[in-house]
This record gives structure tokens, sequence and C-alpha cells, in this order.
């Protein structure tokens, strides 16, 4: 199949390619590569991290969903369809709060607040008044973490958040705030330290001056997380906030870490609290939060408790609390004992909400997606049609058309087509391997055998054809070594079949796929004894995933040019590089101006086009630095060169640069997309269908000159036309219009539907565009003058002309693969399946020309057939042949159809029982089914042509011996109608047939 170059004869509207020269180079301003989009392929299958759920109690079907990084998104048919409404502000979410009395008013904390590495960051608290529709930022900028938002029950104008603060950093900004005034203003009422945070808070809802407050101290490095301190504890307040007093009795003495909260709606004095101690415990409380009473011990309550810390009271029964943790758990004893819910959901729960109406229905926040239960969890249904899976990295094979690979967060490792008919579904994407989910690659030599790993270097290999898997993670012969591997350890190929490295604080190299390794380097880590106690990490509740494991390598990378060039980049701030296959080893440390000693290595990109470039990013984010780092050097690494500029956002995690042209970088941060133009002088962010996402990996299919983007928390996103990129030089733009070069459009049937009667909760990715672009570029804004476009097909014939976007920059004209479906006769019983379909343009080229008020351009596009179709050219030409007389003799029966009826119109009123009446009835009656049935009503000759149309414009190849005859035949019958049409109406001033046919063609261009 020859790779298909996105291309419909429309206008889209274009870029501002705005440069301005500093001190000679070239700097991006403005709105950038407006009409060169991505698109999302999903998936959804396995959805992604919920970190909160908001519904409206008096109208459940209507509720906000909130991703750990793929933003707001919000349905009005219980989950039927699922809208984004976030994409232009943060992605992480930790709280949303509806005005249950105002439903439209839906309150927003960014960052999410189940803490562990993963997490990204917010930045403040946003408001809509119009369900989402629109938003307003409300301050809180620096709180980066909101975990709970709580309206007053009288004064909506009055609003707290709870905020725990940054993970990674001190912070003043810490606490429970306070808004007097909608969010305009914020007050502090309630402060920690510099790492004590408000995690949970409750409101009264008789006496709103009453609030139980839940504090919590906290910290997370690179290497450790420690949860709990002498700040951490539950406080109460009886003037609304103003003064508060930390409670005591009943409670663990000593230490506490994170605590959450819950209050029956029906009893206000009645309360729970799950508390991590040294020994986790659910306790109550029946007088308004003053004193408490332990009530269960167990794993409900101390696994992981900065990891699950919801309670949710029933809103119709006192004795049942709802318990978020590994499973969803329910006591129905006022929190003695508790039974586990929702078993078939997805494991790691973070909401729930319980229908206030009837508490059968809940809804629920898991590490896998949404679920809802009738049955108060007894079952559940899965709502898979949320795009929001946070995948760490990307790999593409060179399949027809290509594959994606890739592991996610909480949700395995996966494999899934880049493009398929009728769009990408859940069906496409095929499981590879369980776990927190991170490198998956194909090996080279066969696609069908796949290396992934999950979380601490647990390397497989899995034959897709068998489904069997065999673990190939490298272990010391006597195991006396201890080998440490990252929570994401790299797994890359080699250039050569069958060759593999991966990384613990070694770089290990095997030839035969795994089977046998061989270490080609010492320790390549600081090996920092000070960052080696993952055993007691955790505070309070150890916790010791090997998400803190540290002084491991992290990226890996072979150099294109080189085999024998490897480079590694490590979690501690080294970046090594070896010549000689691992024989020798240089560590770069040190050479990188201004940026902090054990800086992360995030990703090393040695150049494809010159072996002394390589380029380098670092990210410090969980040192509490947030700024992005990209370097690139020109010698081998003897001096390094930042080319970040002050308009990129978000911490760097990924940079590559193009494969064909040297000057274009692409680079991915916390905050999303951006590109280069010109080698790093200037970069603009890309943001045309990508939201404000972490972009976490990139990966360029070469053959189809496509982009794969790994977003965390909103799936796969693919550019698919890479080729207009490098023909945007803005060096080069001194011509006042330049039109690009255009790949060759493909012209095919797609292999049908691709899709079932699935429903409106089916979901599907974007498939391929199906049509050709052809591209161009204004100098400036086109102001005096026509600028048309006009586009001609191989015989000359122009197809069409119209109007041409004049906006300074880049712009686009799609040249749609197949032509308006053919006028049909109108009939009472309505339309004629067979010619609903236009035809596929023929092949041949094809001519626009752009004229900018007398300046005159123009390009070519030839229309070739996909090369699955195994026509012969003489086979495929009769094809074409035959449909275009085939949409010849429907428009023109259709014109012949409307001339009678125009006839009938005129003469019914005053001539209904005339000869000529009489004639015209019994030729409209010839020509079209008049008799409701679709299986038994009569078939007429538009039936007849129609039915004939849809078989041969189906098929590609030659048409059968039948279908010519019954298309002469047809045609004879087509011609005699007209004939006999102009015999009866020659005496009468009607409508002509031009005129009859210019009404049809403007009535279907509305349609």
């Amino acid at each position: 199949m020859l790779s298909r170059f996105p291309v419909c004869f429309a206008v889209v509207i274009g870029v501002v390619l705005s440069v301005t020269a500093v001190h000679g180079q070239i700097t991006f301003t403005g709105s950038m590569l407006g009409p060169l989009r991505a698109r999302s392929i999903g998936p959804a299958i396995m959805s992604g991290r919920i970190s909160d759920i908001a519904v409206v109690d008096t109208a459940p079907r209507r509720f906000y969903v909130g991703a750990a990084g793929g933003g707001v998104w919000r349905t009005t048919n219980a989950g039927v369809t699922f809208t984004s409404v976030f994409d232009e502000l943060p992605q992480s979410i930790g709280a949303i709060t509806i005005d249950q009395k105002r439903p439209d008013t839906v309150w927003v904390g960014t960052g999410e607040t189940w803490t562990r590495n993963s997490v990204s960051v917010g930045e403040g608290i946003f408001r809509s008044t119009d369900a989402g529709r629109t938003w307003q930022k409300s301050g809180l900028d620096s709180s980066e973490r909101i975990s709970r938002i709580v309206i007053h029950p009288r004064d909506a104008k009055i609003i707290y958040a709870a905020v725990p603060g940054p993970l990674f950093h001190d912070s003043q900004h810490r606490g429970l705030y306070r808004s007097i005034d909608f969010g305009t203003t914020w007050s502090k009422i309630l402060s920690g330290d510099e790492r004590t945070g408000c995690s949970d808070v409750v409101i009264d809802p008789k006496n709103p001056k009453i609030l139980v407050a839940s504090m919590w101290t906290f910290r997370r490095t690179p290497y450790s997380f420690s949860s709990g301190g002498p700040g951490s504890g539950i406080f109460r307040s009886t003037d609304g906030g103003n003064t508060w007093s930390r409670i005591r009795k009943g409670l663990p003495e000593g230490d506490v870490g994170r605590i959450a909260l819950a209050m029956s709606p029906l009893d206000p004095k009645l309360l729970f609290a799950s508390v991590e101690a040294k020994e986790s415990a659910m306790y109550r409380s029946i007088d308004g939060g003053l004193s408490w009473e332990r009530r269960y011990v167990g794993s409900v309550v101390d696994i992981r408790p900065f990891y699950f810390s919801r309670l949710v009271c029933d809103p119709k029964d006192k004795n049942v609390v709802y318990k978020c943790g590994i499973q969803m758990y329910r006591s129905d004893d006022a929190g003695l004992t508790f039974t586990i819910i929702a078993a078939t959901a997805h494991s790691d729960h973070h909401s729930v909400w319980i229908d206030p109406a009837n508490t059968e229905h809940i809804i629920l926040g898991t590490d896998g997606g949404v679920y809802e239960s009738f049955e108060r969890g007894k079952t559940v249904r899965f709502m898979s049609n949320l795009p929001v899976s946070q995948f760490y990295h990307v790999t593409v094979d060179n399949a027809t058309p290509f594959n994606v690979y890739g592991g996610l967060q909480d949700n395995g490792s996966w494999r899934g087509p880049s493009d398929a008919p009728g769009g990408i579904t859940n069906g496409h994407w095929k499981f590879v391997g369980g776990g927190d989910g991170f490198h998956v690659a194909p090996e080279r030599a066969d696609a069908n055998v796949v290396y992934w790993e999950s979380q601490g270097g647990n390397l497989n290999r899995t034959s897709l054809t068998s489904g069997e898997t065999k673990n190939i993670a490298p272990t010391p012969d006597d195991g006396s070594l201890k080998l440490r591997y990252n929570w994401n350890t790299p797994i890359v190929r080699g250039a050569q079949p069958g060759v593999i490295y991966v990384g613990s604080q070694y770089l290990h190299r095997s030839t035969n796929r795994g089977d046998t390794w061989t270490r080609i380097s010492p320790d390549l880590t600081t090996n920092d004894s000070a960052k080696l106690a993952q055993e007691a990490s955790g505070g309070l509740t150890l916790d010791n995933s090997s998400a803190e494991n540290h002084c491991t390598i992290y990226t890996i990378t072979e150099s294109p040019i080189d085999q024998k060039v490897v480079w590694v980049g490590t979690d501690d701030g080294n970046l090594q590089r070896t010549t000689d296959g691992g024989t020798t080893w240089k560590n770069f440390s040190g050479s990188f101006p201004l940026l902090p000693k054990g800086t992360w290595v995030s990703s090393v990109d040695p150049s494809p086009h010159d072996a002394a470039t390589c380029f380098v990013t670092f990210d410090g984010h969980m040192n509490g630095d947030m700024h992005p780092y990209v370097f690139r050097t020109h010698d081998n690494g003897q001096t390094w060169t930042p080319i970040i500029t002050k308009d990129i956002v978000g911490y760097a995690h990924i940079i590559r640069q193009d494969p064909v042209m040297a000057r274009i970088l692409y680079l991915g941060t916390e905050s999303g997309l951006w590109i280069s133009l010109d080698a790093g002088a200037s970069w603009a962010s890309f943001r045309n269908n990508l939201p404000a996402v972490a972009v976490r990996n990139l990966a360029i299919q070469s053959r189809d000159n496509a982009l794969a983007i790994a977003t965390h928390g909103r799936g796969i996103y693919i550019i698919d036309n890479l080729e207009v990129l490098r023909q945007t030089d803005p060096l080069a733009i001194t011509e006042e219009l330049t039109v690009l070069t255009t790949e060759p459009a493909v012209r095919s049937q797609g292999g049908g539907a691709g899709r079932w009667f699935g429903g409106d909760a089916d979901y599907a990715g974007e498939s391929l565009s199906q049509s050709a672009q052809v591209w161009y570029i204004l100098k400036e804004r086109h102001m005096r003058g026509p600028f048309t476009i006009s586009i001609s097909d191989s015989s000359g014939k122009l197809i069409r002309s119209f109007p041409g976007s004049t906006r300074k920059g880049l712009n686009s004209v799609e040249l749609a693969m197949r032509m308006p479906a053919p006028l049909t006769a109108e009939s009472e019983i309505g339309g004629a399946f067979g010619s609903a379909i236009g035809p596929l343009l023929a092949e041949g080229v094809y001519t626009v020309e752009l004229n900018k008020a007398g300046l005159k351009k123009s390009t070519t596009v030839l229309v070739v057939t996909d090369t699955v179709y195994k026509h012969s050219a003489e086979d495929r030409t009769a094809q074409q042949k035959l449909v275009a007389k085939l949409y010849r003799l429907n428009e023109e029966l259709a014109i012949t159809v409307a001339q009678v009826k125009a006839g009938l119109d005129s003469l019914m009123p005053t001539r209904w029982d005339s000869p000529i009446t009489d004639s015209l009835n019994k030729l409209h009656k010839s020509l079209v089914n008049s008799k409701v049935g679709l299986v038994t009503g009569e078939e007429q000759l538009r039936e007849r042509l129609s039915s004939l149309f849809g078989e041969v414009n189906s098929y590609l190849g030659k048409p059968t011996s039948s279908q010519e005859a019954l298309a002469s035949t047809l045609e004879l019958r087509v011609e005699e109608a007209t004939r006999t049409a102009g015999e009866i109406l020659k005496h009468y001033s009607f409508e002509t047939r031009a005129q009859i046919e210019a009404r049809l063609r403007k009535a279907r261009s509305k349609k």
C-alpha cells in the first residue's frame, strides 16, 4: 500500500508564520502551523486513571470526570458520549465540585493529589458558570495540587479549597483556603508548615460555621517518599474557619499521615475518618468531630493511604460508608467491617458517587476508567469511551498501516494500528502485557515478537502469534549482585535484528533477543548510597513498589550512524557515552551550563545527520525544578549549548530530530508538543487538536512521514504530513506566494465501514484522512484583488473554482478523493441507496492553480490507486469509465424526472385531466418507484440505475459483462425518457433542463 498524504476541494484556514529577525536569527511568534493538525487515535479500551467525579445529584445523566492527566470530560447522557471541556487548560485534575443548587456552576482544582511518582502538576482553581463551556481562572496559582473544593451550603460566593501543595519541594502555599467573593480572592485560614497542607475538608450543611479538616505532611524525592509527621491531624472550626482547634481525643498518638474525611448527609454529627498512622485505622465520630473511636484495623485502610484516601457516606443509611482502595469497599455497620464491591472493575479506586435518589446507583472512578452500577456494586458496566490513557513511550513498526506500541501507567502494554476503516476502535487494540506498562517494541526482524516491560525491570518477550511470554530480564549468574532497575526501565532495540539493550545501573546488551546478556559497562550512575534506601521509603506506611528506585539508567540510545556509539542517561544526572561498543565510557555530567547537579537525564537523541551532533533533555521536576532543559552538541560533547527559549513551558521529556530535515526538532514537555523549524533558535507550541497534555515520547515513521505522540493522559496522537514542515523554511519565504510539493494521493475504498452498529457509545479514534492536501504559503496577508483556486482534471476540464484563504503563512486546499454523490431522481419513497456514495476520483494528474490577483502558481496532484488492489491498469480504467457513464445517467435521469415533475406541478391545478397530464403521470411512474417498501417495492428505471451504479462503484476492478450489458440497456431507456419528456413538454414554457440542473446542484450543495 502506498503511504497516503492527507489531502477535499476546500480551503483550510492557515497559520501565521510570523517571523522576526533577532540578531540574524528567525524567531517565530503568533499562532503557527494552523492547518497542520494531530489526530487522536485513542485508545479508550483501557481508559486511564480517574482522579475525581462530580455528578448533578438531581440529574445524574449529567456528570464530569476528572482525569489524572487527561483533563475534564462532561457527559449529558449518562456516559453514552463524553466531551472534553478542558483542552486548553492544565490536564492534571485534583478535584471537581458542582454547585448542586446552580448545577451550571462547576469548580475544578488542578493538580492530581493521588501523589504517586508519575503525577503531573496543576495551576490553580478554575470556575465555569455555563456547565463547562467556558472557564475562568480563579486563583491559587501556586497551589500545584488541590484535593477538595467545598461550597458553602447557604452562600455560593463562599468557597473552601483544600490545598496539599507541591509534592517535590517546600512551599508556603499549603493549607485550607477560603474565598468569600466567588473565587476572586483567597485567604489561607488553616496553615501548616512548608511540608504540611490540607488534604480534606467537610462542612456541616445545617450549621456551615462548623468545618472539619485534615492536614497532611508529605514529600517525595526521586528516590523516596514520606507520608506523615507532627503537622498531620484533624482540625475543627466552629466559626466558619476563622479559628481552629486540633482534635486529638480518640485518635492515635504520635505522628499521623493522610486522613480522609466523610460527613453523613443524614446527621452532620456523624463523621468517619480513615487515618494513616503506625497502625492505620477507620475512626468514627458521633459528636461532630470532637471525639473519635476506632472501628476497624486492616488492609482496607493500611494499604497505600497516600493513594487511597476517599470516604463517602451513603445519603440514605447512616451505617453505610464507602472506602476507596485497591478494591471498592462498603461497610454496612458504620465502619466495623468492609465488603468488596464492584469486583470486576479495574483495581485502584479514587472516587465514588452515590445517587441520593437511588442508592443502588453508584459511579466509580478507578485507575482504569469509569464504572457504573445499579446494584450497589454487585455488577458494573465499564464506560469504554474515555481516551485518557497515560502512555510513557511509543514505538512504530513498518506494517501497512503502521502500528504503534506503548506502555501505560496502570494499564499494561498495547499495540494498535495507526489507521483503520471507519475509525480505530477499541477492538483494534491488542493487549501485549500487564502491570504498569512502559517501553514496548517489536523485534526488527519479526514484528510478531514484542519486547515489553512492567515496573522495575520486569522484561519480557512475547510472541503475538502463539501468545507465549518469556521473561528475559538480565540477572547475575550467582545472585550476589543486586541490579537496580528504574520504575521506567529502558528497553531499546539496536539497528541489527536481535540486538536489544536494557539498563540497570549497568548497560546490558543481547544479540539473541534476550536469551543471553552481556554487561557492557561499569556502574554508569553515581551509586550514591544516600539514595539507595528504598526499602525504608513511604514514611508511616512503607511503600516500596520500585517507583523510588534510583541511581539507575533511564535512557539508552544507539547512534543511527555508528552502532558502536551508545549514549546512556541516568536518573541521577550522568550522561555517558561509549564509542567502542562499551569498552570505554565518557561521563559528560558537569558539562551543561546552568544545569543543577543530579538533574534527571530524560532523553538523548544522537543526530541521524551528523555523527558529532547530539541532543539531550533533562528533567528536574522531582527535585522541585520545573524548568525545561534542552542541550545540543556539534562537537561530540566537548561543548553543550542550551537551545531552550523562554516560550517553552513544562519540564522536558523527549527530543527528536527530524530524520530528513536536520533543522527541524520536536520537543515533548509536561505541557505539550513544541516544534522548531530552525534548529532550536525558536520554538512554536503545537496545539492544533492536541491539548495541553504531557508529551512523554515521540516516534517518527519515516516511510509515512508521520509523527506518533505518546501523551501521558490523552493516549496517542499522530501528525501525518511531516513533509509540510520540511518544506516550510521561514528563511526561504521570499516570494509572495509559494506552493509546496504535493505527494501522490491514494484512492481507496477503505475496506468497508470497519464497524458494526455499536451505538453512540462505541468509541473510535480518528482515521487517516482519505483526502489529499495542497499546501501554500502567503508571505503576507492578501489584501487586494481576487484570490482564487481552480482545480482541473487530467483532460484540462475545470472541476471547481473557489476563493482561497488569504491569511498570511501556511494554508491548505483539500482535494477530496470522492466526488459528490450523483444527482438522483426524487421519489416519494426517498433516496436510492445505490447512488448514495459518490465515486472515487479517476486516476490521473490533477492541476491546482492559485491566482493571487494575477500572480499565478500551480502544482499537480497525482491520483493513484492503492497498491493493495491487484487489478490491472486496463481493468481499473474499464471500471472508471463505466462508473463515469452510470454517474452521468443518474444525473440525466434526475434532471428528466425534475422536468416532468415541474410540468405536472404547473399543469395539475387547471389541466389535471388533460391528455398531456396523463402522459406525464405515466412517464413519471415508469421512471421512479412510487410505492413504499424497501424490499417489496417496485423497481423502476431510477432504482435499477442506482443499484447498478452502487455495484460498479464498490469494486475497483473490471465490471462483469452483465453489468456492462445492463448499463447499455439502461442508457437507452434514459435517452428515451429524456426524449419523451421533451416531446410532451415542447409546447410549454417551463424551466429549461439547464435551469433545472442548476437548481438541483444548488440544492445538493446545501445538504
